[in-house]
């Protein structure tokens, strides 16, 4: 699965649930697309780096479009005991292109970049506004062209991870591997259990060929969350070839501990809480 998210759900899971142990294993590290409304998507992007600098204690390099001038306070509630050694392993860089994201990333693979130690988690906010501003279109225009820049991106990606978790392992940094989570908007609806789509998005079809693991958030607009006094309820599903092969790697009482559904509880104060399913 996923691990870095599983690690932030697991960490911030809410009180009524039963506890289950925050940690990280090398057998299901893995790299993921996060689907859903891009606040939503950002703050978890946001707690996937606060929660593995300051739980992990490794570094974390963060691409967006949108400058990020200071953590949401929502943040400082889900993580109090955040120090400003943490906040330090994370790098946030703003390429404004997919020209400029590209660069950026292969600028991962040298020397000042990987010393002392190169990042451990790269995560990429909001993949479509790179491939929207290529040609400053609608993504539901969809040419062919676009779909082999997603690829480009994509494939640079997993070769940089793969090369910084090789750097990991010759320096016995305990950091590795090299994960990446990439957050992508879709203008078209998509579905729940699954977290396919009910119209083909050929953009999520590319990225889940280079990233075995999807994270689709879908918020329930219906009057459970009204009813709980809270101001969003999402729910989480977990899907992919990466969730296949990390399942049938495991025995059936790790599976037990592994949930594939979760729920985001965000309350009117910002709180946000994880719930298994």
């Amino acid at each position: 699965m996923a691990d870095i998210l599983t690690l932030v759900f697991k960490t911030l899971m809410c009180q009524q649930a039963p506890k289950q142990e925050a940690t990280v294993s090398p057998l299901t590290a893995c790299s993921a697309v996060l689907v859903g409304e891009q606040s939503v998507s950002r703050s978890v992007l946001l707690l996937a780096a606060v929660t593995a600098a300051s739980h992990l204690g490794i570094r974390v390099t963060f691409f967006s479009q949108t400058h990020i001038q200071s953590l949401p306070p929502a943040l400082h509630r889900c993580v109090p005991s955040l120090s400003p050694d943490s906040l330090k392993k994370i790098r946030f860089s703003y390429p404004r292109t997919v020209e400029e994201l590209l660069q950026q990333v292969a600028s991962l693979h040298e020397p000042n970049n990987t010393s002392p130690m190169p990042p451990s988690l790269i995560i990429v906010d909001r993949m479509e506004g790179f491939l929207h501003g290529s040609r400053g279109g609608s993504l539901n225009e969809f040419h062919s062209g676009e779909q082999s820049c997603a690829a480009h991106i994509s494939a640079l990606l997993c070769d940089t991870a793969a090369f910084l978790t090789h750097v990991l392992e010759q320096r016995s940094s305990g950091a590795g591997p090299c994960r990446v989570i990439v957050s992508f908007q879709s203008d078209i609806e998509t579905g729940q259990v699954s977290g396919a789509s009910s119209v083909t998005d050929p953009f999520l079809e590319t990225l889940d060929r280079y990233f075995p693991v999807r994270c689709t958030l879908d918020q329930d607009r219906g009057y459970e969350a009204a009813a709980a006094g809270l101001q969003e309820l999402w729910h989480i599903y977990f899907s992919g070839s990466g969730i296949t092969e990390t399942l049938s790697a495991k025995d059936s009482e790790d599976r037990l501990n592994e949930a594939q559904e979760w729920q985001l509880l965000i309350f009117p104060d910002g709180l946000m809480e994880f719930k298994p399913v």
